[in-house]
Formats: C-alpha cells, sequence, structure tokens
C-alpha cells in the first residue's frame, strides 16, 4: 500500500504545471542623470505595467537588482526607462539571456 501512495505521490508531482520563475534583473547607471522611473512590460502586451520604483529613483553611479514576479513564464520584455530630465529610453530585452542593463551617456 505504501508503494502506490508513493507511486501516487511522484505522478503529480512530475504532472503538476511548471511555475514561472521570477525574474531578476541589475540595472547600472552610470549616466550623469538620475533614473526617475523604470516600467517593464512583456512584449505579448501593447500597455506597459507600473512604475517598478514607484516613489523612488536609482541616482546616477548607483545600481539595483529588480525582481520581475509577475507569474509569466516569457524572458522577452519591453523596457522603458525615464531619466529626471524626461528623456525616455525604449527596448526590448530577453531579460533571460542579459539580465544586466547599462545606463549611460553615450
Amino acid at each position: 500500500m505504501k508503494f502506490k501512495f508513493a507511486l501516487a505521490t511522484a505522478a503529480l508531482l512530475f504532472a503538476a504545471p511548471a511555475l514561472a520563475e521570477d525574474l531578476t534583473i541589475t540595472i547600472v547607471n552610470t549616466s550623469s542623470k538620475a533614473l526617475a522611473q523604470f516600467f517593464t512590460s512583456p512584449t505579448t502586451t501593447d500597455q506597459w505595467e507600473e512604475d517598478v520604483f514607484g516613489d523612488g529613483v536609482l541616482p546616477s553611479g548607483n545600481q539595483v537588482d529588480v525582481t520581475i514576479a509577475d507569474g509569466r513564464e516569457q524572458c522577452e520584455y519591453d523596457l522603458k526607462f525615464v531619466m529626471e530630465d524626461g528623456q525616455e529610453i525604449v527596448m526590448t530585452q530577453d531579460m533571460c539571456a542579459e539580465p544586466t542593463f547599462t545606463l549611460s551617456d553615450n
């Protein structure tokens, strides 16, 4: 009886759907301006998610790790960085392949 229970339990574990993994990325700000807002959105949607920083900013010369725990199972995201002077930098990135972003004045 214990053997059948163990097999049934093992079958349930292997049959469970794969859980989405959180993505952790690093943003490095080597520019001369503070990063005021940071938005992400899966490439499969047409709208930006909320500002990841909320009321915070990323000052020049600093870096921060950001975890995106949105429950999705994908790596391709649209990213929008808004600098303190309003300049916007928008890109699409495979965040699993390239988890570090360096913002510079160049």
